[in-house]
């Protein structure tokens, strides 16, 4: 786990702070908007090649916990976040689709730290990263017109040419990339390890683009944290029990229950954000609560991580 990773939570704060006090500045806000799609791109970019797409077969190896995995992450989770959103959020679409948009996107790279720290099965849950990321690259446009087409605020012809500017183009670049590097493995990985640190530094340059243009009208909707933490947090702690139940109904052991916990309570808010800040650029508020999910995730995921370690020692399970 790198600096930068450890500090995530902190650098899309100040990223947020940052952007609304350089917004005071009308050459900014009138200009930082150009700058959000490009930054978008390349974070994706880089966070599509250090992802093993190749690789995808592995997570059939174990069918039993792949498919578990996948119909709590692309069934029952979807319609757990569309009934949390009509209970408590559908008086606002903008927070509706937001939160919908953050729930339905599991994550595809720090659900691997907090296995660890858990003591989970991490090679169990890196094996599905590659099939959790093209799943939801694939199903995310569905999901939005699914949950999110009778709000007004979704306009199709928008939302595909969205996401192939900021999803299928890098994640095709990629592929490209991987293609050209085939056979230079030791480049392939050096590259890879120096560009690690740049989707999140690229991710918070964005949010600062946006704010900056965006925060004034940000600053008067502040209700929006607390409206949407209790969906949010109800969110995790309903499929953190799904998990161990659908664990304990399979009869995994504790590495593996552990695993598909974190695995299936995740979300993957960066490709969320990256559509919500393409797609609807006159909708501030829906990047607003996929910019609040991981303020709160991040805590909860690791209170959740040690629970599942202080459970396993103290009742000794498998």
């Amino acid at each position: 786990m790198s600096l930068l990773e450890k500090w995530y939570t902190f650098i899309i704060f100040s990223a947020v702070l940052l952007g609304i006090s350089m917004g005071q500045i009308e050459m900014v806000r009138t200009n930082a908007d150009s700058l959000i799609v490009p930054l978008l791109v390349a974070m994706l970019y880089i966070t599509f090649i250090q992802i093993p797409v190749e690789e995808i077969k592995k997570a059939f190896q174990n069918i039993t916990f792949t498919y578990t995995a996948v119909l709590i992450n692309f069934v029952w989770t979807p319609f757990l976040a569309w009934f949390l959103a009509v209970m408590l959020l559908g008086d606002s679409p903008a927070l509706y689709i937001g939160f919908i948009m953050l729930m339905v996107t599991p994550c595809t790279d720090w659900y691997l730290i907090f296995t660890g720290i858990a003591k989970g099965n991490v090679a169990l849950s890196t094996a599905i990263l590659p099939l959790n990321l093209l799943l939801q690259v694939v199903l995310l446009p569905i999901y939005l017109l699914i949950f999110g087409g009778t709000t007004g605020t979704i306009e199709l012809t928008f939302l595909l040419e969205s996401i192939l500017i900021v999803l299928v183009l890098p994640f095709l670049l990629s592929l490209l990339t991987k293609w050209f590097l085939r056979n230079k493995q030791e480049v392939r990985e050096h590259v890879i390890s120096r560009l690690s640190v740049l989707p999140i530094m690229f991710l918070s340059l964005a949010i600062v683009a946006m704010f900056a243009s965006q925060g004034q009208l940000l600053l008067h909707n502040l209700d929006v944290m607390w409206r949407i933490t209790i969906p949010i947090l109800l969110f995790f702690v309903i499929n953190f029990f799904v998990g161990q139940w659908a664990g304990q109904l399979m009869k995994f052991s504790y590495r593996d229950r552990a695993s598909l916990s974190l695995t299936t309570l995740a979300r993957n808010s960066p490709i969320a954000l990256a559509i919500a800040m393409t797609a609807f650029p006159d909708q501030p508020l829906i990047a607003l609560s996929l910019i609040i999910g991981p303020l709160l995730e991040l805590p909860i995921l690791a209170a959740f991580s040690q629970i599942l370690l202080f459970v396993s020692k103290n009742n000794r399970v498998p």
